[in-house]
């Protein structure tokens, strides 16, 4: 079993900054971990991918479109813990973000529905 922990949220003005993390706390499942990524849902819209990282290999990362120049994505693999930096936060990033983590080893990114731990969220609010 695998359990992931986010904190970091929180209310911020445009233009602010937040610094996510993502800690695993438990950690006994056999299969290693390779691929994780934040996730943000706002009320009445779907979750949608932010960002993901491969755990090996290259580490190569994934941002998303709406997000791209403003958010990183980086994992200490000596804290367990994933990091989402958000800079030059805007209004529509308000949401609930999520960390999420897909076992075995990927050579793509995951789809959402092959994720198989999910942290319980955290929430931030942009306000204008």
């Amino acid at each position: 079993q695998v359990q992931l922990v986010e904190s970091g949220g929180g209310s911020v003005q445009a233009g602010g900054s937040l610094r996510l993390r993502c800690t695993i706390t438990e950690w006994t499942d056999t299969d290693s971990l390779g691929y994780m990524g934040w996730f943000r849902q706002a009320p009445g819209k779907e979750r949608e991918g932010v960002a993901g990282i491969f755990l090996s290999g290259g580490r190569n990362t994934y941002i998303a479109d709406s997000v791209k120049g403003r958010f990183t994505i980086s994992h200490d693999n000596n804290k367990n813990t994933l990091y989402l930096q958000m800079n030059s936060l805007k209004p529509e990033d308000t949401a609930m973000y999520y960390c999420a983590a897909a076992s075995g080893q990927w050579y793509w990114r995951p789809s959402l529905s092959q994720y198989n731990y999910w942290g319980q969220g955290t929430q931030v609010t942009v306000s204008s």
